[in-house]
């Protein structure tokens, strides 16, 4: 679908009033809604930081990460692509540390494979604006002060030529003139990771995981004795649900986050989500012998030169040695009467019914594939899998959103809003997190965070 004619999302939480007001039962600390791999690395945070509050996470599904969370490339990015002052780029670099770390300390499956980002001769300034952007990032604010990184770059990168680059991976094309090679970029998985995050949780004095949960109504709260939000959640089949008094409330619901906060705003001023469906294709055929490192393609260069919505159609492995490509981009609007936007409550997980991965996505995949790997053969792609990309526009540049809102308006009762949370957010989880718990919590802001 041309990104001319996509519909965005603009549906409010129980805008059908279906669930009426209801006085808390009990009061929490912090209440964090979404239990992808975003949601559990601030619960996990919270839950350390403060030991002696109440942390709980509540997830509509039956168990973690089953959204955006788990149908994602897996990939540890080094942090290229975005633009250097941006939380995307700042969270990345700062994640990817804090991933290795964990990786290590927790015996997470990892693999630092590196990746190599290939160009055909007309895209050289490209990679050359990527190589250059790289040697001058500095290290992102929270990172250690160890004397040994002071002279080490936060991402190193190296331009080589198309040769060096045939070295490394004999099954490039021969048209594949010049490539930068990013050390820092690896796997990981994510599953696992989701698992230790749980497992601090509920080992934690004061972190509870509740699933199964979804979160039906929020309302702003004020007393004398505690301002907070009153969240009412329905767990399971049940008709009626449970009010709780969330003194700091983190909206972390990744592809339904803008619903929480339409729920609060005038319908003139609701935030749009937009749907961006990535397929990925398994493959075992012939042109890739023996590859063992990430392959991406330049973006796109043309009129939306930096390709912000897509990294292009890419090989990735798994910890396994597998290797797949994608994902794609093929944008998906929900069902409306009217052209621009659905309002419609009843159809917040229409993207649910593209989940299903098909094989009408490969032939353009293959074609895709062919510009850099030209070995490749058509019959030996398979459908794997598809994912859901959370997106706040269908054009430019998007940084992620950390919004602040308050219960009586001004400086209490805080909620925290997570928007637009796509790639890299498997990366910058942790960073997330250290930034939501260190900089947002800990401190007063305006209503925005950069």
């Amino acid at each position: 679908m041309a990104a001319s004619v996509v519909r965005g999302l603009k549906a409010a939480l129980n805008s059908t009033g279906k669930f009426n007001f209801k006085s808390p039962d009990a009061a929490i600390d912090f209440l964090v809604v979404g239990g992808g791999v975003v949601g559990l690395a601030v619960a996990q945070r919270l839950s350390q930081q403060f030991p002696s509050k109440s942390t709980y996470l509540v997830e509509r599904h039956v168990r973690a990460g089953e959204e955006t969370s788990s149908r994602n490339s897996e990939v540890i990015h080094a942090g290229l692509y975005y633009p250097p002052e941006s939380l995307k780029t700042q969270l990345c670099l700062r994640g990817r540390y804090l991933m290795y770390e964990r990786c290590k300390k927790y015996n997470i499956p990892y693999r630092k494979t590196g990746k190599l980002v290939v160009a055909h001769k007309s895209q050289r300034s490209y990679i050359e604006g990527l190589l250059e952007k790289s040697h001058r990032l500095p290290w992102p604010r929270h990172s250690p002060q160890a004397p040994q990184l002071a002279d080490e770059p936060v991402l190193p990168t190296t331009l080589i030529s198309g040769e060096q680059a045939r070295e490394l991976e004999p099954d490039l094309s021969k048209n594949i003139s010049t490539a930068l090679w990013s050390p820092e970029t690896g796997i990981i998985d994510s599953h696992s990771l989701m698992e230790s995050l749980e497992k601090d949780i509920l080992e934690s004095e004061g972190g509870e995981l509740v699933y199964s949960t979804r979160v039906v109504r929020v309302d702003p709260y004020t007393s004398p004795y505690n301002d907070g939000w009153v969240v009412q959640t329905v767990t399971e089949d049940a008709r009626e649900g449970d009010a709780l008094l969330a003194k700091t409330l983190i909206n972390a619901s990744g592809l339904s986050a803008n619903l929480v906060l339409n729920s609060l705003l005038p319908e003139s001023f609701r935030i749009p989500m937009y749907f961006a469906r990535g397929s990925y294709a398994a493959y075992s055929g012939l042109g890739v012998s023996n590859v063992s490192h990430l392959i991406y393609p330049c973006p796109e260069t043309g009129s939306n030169k930096h390709a912000f919505q897509s990294l292009g159609t890419h090989l990735t492995l798994d910890l396994q040695g597998k290797v797949r490509f994608g994902p794609d981009l093929e944008w998906i609007s929900p069902p409306s009467k009217g052209p621009d936007f659905c309002f419609n409550e009843e159809n917040v997980d229409f993207w649910m019914e593209h989940l299903v991965p098909s094989e009408s996505r490969l032939g353009e995949m293959h074609k895709a594939v062919m510009q850099y790997l030209p070995g490749v053969v058509f019959e030996e792609f398979r459908p794997d899998y598809v994912g859901i990309r959370p997106k706040l526009v269908v054009s430019g540049f998007q940084d992620f959103i950390i919004r602040k809102d308050y219960a009586n308006g001004s400086n209490s009762g805080l909620m925290v809003s997570l928007m637009g949370i796509e790639s890299p957010g498997l990366t910058s989880s942790l960073a997330i997190a250290e930034h939501v718990v260190q900089d947002v919590i800990g401190t007063r802001h305006n209503s925005y965070v950069r």
